[in-house]
């Protein structure tokens, strides 16, 4: 049994879908990030950095922060989601560093300046937005002869859709980038993807473009 600790949001999300995908038993429990659960002492045991999600898999006694390290133990522990050699896992590997180091910080970035706090600063309301076309227009670029980004479905798709789940907070319009709302749509129509969207509860439908 596996242990997760999760709010909804994207990254949180990363690790139920992924969960569901491998058929893994696992117990959800919440860390409300609004009322500050995540610094709590009996939290910060399992993840120092106070963020969310984190693991705890009882079969092997190891606890893990971080989704993407998580994202890869689960795939490892599976042989699942990744190749397990070669330059396919590479290729995995590296788009999943792209949404770990560009799609999440930046798409975040613009959940808080454009989101929560539209108007108290322009310059970075109008830094994120553009650097959000940009990145929608890399993805789109690499999903332009592909089905999934690293080819076969895996964990960088895992990884990367429930950040553009949240494209009306970013006032991105799919429809401008028509392979990456093939993909986009491909993913949600998934059953795990659906029943992990709702962990640790549900509280909105998955957004679906017009």
């Amino acid at each position: 049994m596996i242990d997760l600790y999760t709010w909804v949001t994207p990254n949180g999300r990363k690790i139920s879908i992924a969960l569901e995908e491998l058929g893994l038993p696992y117990n959800s429990i919440e860390i409300d990030i609004g009322k500050g659960k995540q610094f709590e002492e009996d939290f910060l045991k399992i993840s120092p950095n106070g963020k969310i999600p984190a693991i705890i898999d009882h079969d092997e006694s190891i606890s893990l922060m971080e989704s993407g390290a998580i994202l890869i133990y689960l795939a490892e522990k599976t042989g699942q989601l990744m190749p397990q050699s070669g330059s396919a896992k590479w290729k995995t590997i590296e788009w999943l560093m792209m949404q770990m180091g560009g799609v999440g910080p930046m798409l975040g970035q613009t959940h808080h300046f454009v989101f929560y706090n539209e108007g108290k600063a322009p310059y970075a309301e109008e830094r994120y937005l553009k650097e959000n076309a940009r990145i929608y227009g890399v993805l789109d670029k690499q999903l332009e002869d592909k089905e999934y980004l690293a080819g076969n479905y895996s964990i960088a798709d895992i990884a990367t859709w429930p950040w553009i789940s949240r494209y009306p907070r970013q006032r991105m319009d799919l429809h401008e980038y028509p392979n990456l709302l093939r993909w986009y749509l491909g993913i949600a129509s998934r059953p795990a993807v659906q029943r992990g969207y709702n962990v640790p509860k549900k509280v909105e439908d998955i957004p679906i473009p017009d």
